[in-house]
């Protein structure tokens, strides 16, 4: 994706109606899986807020529409977030 226009910005809403403002990061496939990466446009509450680091979310298609969604465990968490690391911050 390219930044020529700016970054991408994106309002979710979390299960407490909450409204998030994530700023697009990158995008990965993994094991037929898309996910996507966002960090927080709102990240001066960081100190306060230790969970205000990367997001991961995965694309779900339904009735034609693509939905964002958590993930399932832990454990793919985990290793989204780690190719994700590795993506990020490769060192070519």
């Amino acid at each position: 994706m390219s930044d020529e226009y700016g970054p991408t910005f994106l309002t979710v809403t979390d299960d407490e109606g909450n409204e998030i403002v994530l700023e697009f990061v990158d995008a990965l496939e993994h094991n037929g899986q898309v996910y996507q990466a966002f960090f927080p446009a709102e990240a001066e509450d960081a100190e306060e807020n230790p969970d205000s680091g990367l997001v991961i979310l995965k694309v779900l298609h339904e009735n034609g529409e693509d939905l964002l969604s958590t993930l399932d465990s832990d454990e793919e968490l985990e290793t989204v977030y780690d190719l994700f690391m590795e993506t990020l911050f490769d060192e070519e």
